[in-house]
């Protein structure tokens, strides 16, 4: 009976809780004496959380709250859309005469973009609106319109990936939210027919839906983010780009975790099993939508260099707990947990820029380049292997 009246207290106990935090309690089981509330995050994702990551996105959402006043202030001081004055964003050459604003600026894009201001901060801060000003008006409606009804082996492999990205959200996995993915993914796959699409677009493509709430911003978005902030190559067929990346951020962790990579080395871990996904979809299948929203933030300000920071410090984070596993399944196990639950933006933010000195651009151009050409030299050694093992079997006898 003592028993029973504990686990009925606590299950009080618990709806109390979950009213105060304005959520619902959707599972609780006495056996293992776990709570597991159901949550919506901004982006009106379905979360289970336990009752502290229930309070720490709690806490996240007073802080955007609280960061979107700072924003507000400013635009009362200077005006809507001040971020917009050329010379501001990181992708700018550098104005002396702007130079304090534009610092400011991106203090304060480290700090978090309002949800209802990424829209409009982002199209001016990555480009895109500038890129989007070089065409006609009617640009992305022309395009839609000129390609509808086509079929490429881009398309095919669109429409097989539709009902997979990010199912069960409530308007991307409906008939009208496949349909504008559809369009964002298939249009941009004509405007760039050497990349066409590959998977991981269609996860990028859907959270900028989410965020830009315009098919054309989206659309536009995807361009800049393609054509000038990531790497090159990065979505091409053989995905030249992302290999070079990859082995670029080897070296870096390499250089900041030496006992990691040692450790991950001798049990046969390739952080490829997780760096691929990461990069491709930057983010977008495992972190929690918000923490991926402050990344891009960064990252259409700052450029993509802001990935690699991410990537170190999720492994330096976790570095303890990986080196106490033993084996592949392990370690892949712990990283895919412990990125499902990092709600709080701030704290992997403040590791990846409070470590990991001599990251610059110069630095990261460099490996890119020697990198380069070990990638290319190892994909052309693999097609002659691949020609040669076809002329063996057509010089074979039948």
């Amino acid at each position: 009976m003592r028993n029973f009246s504990f686990l009925e207290d606590k299950m009080k106990l618990t709806k109390q809780i979950a009213e105060r935090l304005g959520i619902q309690n959707s599972r609780w089981s006495p056996t293992g004496l776990t709570i597991t509330f159901r949550m919506e995050d901004l982006y009106n994702f379905k979360v289970a959380v336990t009752f502290e990551e229930a309070k720490r996105l709690r806490e996240v959402k007073d802080r955007v709250k609280r960061q979107a006043k700072v924003w507000r202030v400013l635009e009362a001081e200077r005006g809507p859309e001040w971020y917009a004055e050329p010379g501001l964003s990181c992708h700018s050459e550098i104005n002396l005469v702007n130079l304090s604003v534009c610092i400011e600026l991106k203090k304060l894009i480290r700090k978090g973009v309002p949800p209802d201001l990424r829209p409009s901060v982002w199209m001016e801060i990555s480009g895109a609106a500038k890129k989007s000003s070089t065409v006609p008006s009617s640009y992305y409606a022309d395009l839609c319109s000129a390609i509808e009804g086509r079929i490429t082996p881009s398309t095919m492999q669109i429409d097989q990936d539709l009902a997979r990205t990010f199912p069960a959200h409530p308007w991307l996995d409906t008939p009208m939210g496949h349909a504008s993915l559809r369009r964002v993914l298939v249009a941009y796959s004509f405007r760039d027919s050497q990349v066409g699409y590959c998977q991981g677009m269609n996860y990028v493509a859907g959270l900028l839906l989410l965020v830009m709430k315009n098919e054309e911003a989206a659309f536009w978005m995807l361009a800049v983010l393609l054509e000038n902030i990531l790497v090159k190559d990065c979505y091409n067929d053989d995905l030249t780009g992302c290999h070079v990346e990859q082995r670029v951020f080897k070296d870096l962790l390499k250089k900041h975790c030496p006992r990691l990579v040692m450790h991950l080395e001798n049990i046969g871990f390739d952080i490829s099993l997780v760096i691929t996904e990461w990069f491709l979809g930057l983010f977008s299948k495992s972190l929690p939508t918000e923490t991926v929203m402050r990344i891009w933030d960064i990252l259409f300000n700052e450029g993509a260099r802001v990935l690699f920071r991410i990537a170190l410090a999720i492994f330096k984070i976790q570095e303890d707990v990986l080196l106490s596993k033993a084996t592949l399944g392990a370690v892949l196990k712990t990283i895919q947990e412990s990125t499902r639950t990092m709600y709080d933006p701030d704290e992997l933010l403040k590791v990846a820029f409070s470590g990991f000195d001599g990251m610059n651009s110069h630095l990261l151009t460099n490996q890119r380049l020697k990198h380069h050409e070990d990638v290319m030299e190892e994909l052309e050694n693999r097609i002659q292997k691949l020609n040669s093992l076809s002329s063996a079997k057509e010089r074979a006898p039948q």
